[in-house]
């Protein structure tokens, strides 16, 4: 008989993906006239990998005027990557409802995000919920971004979790990976319906 998993008694939420609806090309398909057009720029231009940076902390009053040194023809879609907020549909409203309930049944919730620093705020202000978490992690803030072991001991230290007994969610296979590698729980977010029914197998919600 196998010894049985510690009980759940701390949620973190990775936010954008699972909560809040980011996506660059809600943005970028005001400024180009067609898909395959944004979606080559995205793919060789302002990548993901390119973006990473933003996550680790390195401001785009630098990163931007680097690239069109490198892609003159792309300048003014290159700069329009300083709107992020353009990037944004909202919040993923069933999983914010979720949230709510995990706080109400007064469940520690905590959010570890890969966002830059420099926009950070202004998330803030427009998802009023984020103000319900216990704390929050920001990449941007550390200089570490996940999928990097150290972003996931800092927050475990910072709010002293502990790993075998806290629940992480992302939609990212590699984080929830780089989570399980360090013995926290994790679950691969597809949707809010699977989510709830992980919280609930949890015994967290009803």
């Amino acid at each position: 008989m196998g010894v049985p998993e510690p009980a759940i008694d701390a949620v973190v939420f990775d936010l954008g993906g699972v909560l809040i609806d980011w996506n660059p090309r809600y943005l970028y398909r005001s400024i180009f006239a067609g898909e395959d057009e944004m979606e080559a720029f995205l793919g060789s231009v302002c990548t993901m990998e390119w973006h990473y940076q933003h996550d680790l902390g390195r401001p785009m009053t630098e990163t931007l005027p680097e690239l069109v040194g490198q892609f003159p023809e792309y300048e003014t879609q290159i700069l329009a990557w300083a709107r992020e907020d353009d990037m944004i549909a909202g919040s993923i409203e069933s999983t914010v409802a979720i949230l709510r309930e995990l706080c109400e049944q007064a469940v520690p919730c905590f959010a570890l995000t890969n966002w830059p620093d420099d926009t950070f705020a202004r998330a803030r202000e427009r998802f009023p919920f984020l103000a319900s978490f216990d704390g929050i992690v920001v990449s941007g803030a550390e200089g570490i971004a996940k999928p990097d072991p150290a972003i996931f001991r800092l927050l475990l230290d910072r709010y002293h979790l502990d790993a075998a007994s806290t629940l992480f969610i992302d939609d990212s296979p590699v984080h929830v990976e780089a989570a399980r590698s360090l013995g926290l729980r994790a679950h691969r977010f597809t949707d809010s319906g699977a989510l709830r029914r992980e919280l609930v197998a949890c015994g967290l919600l009803a």
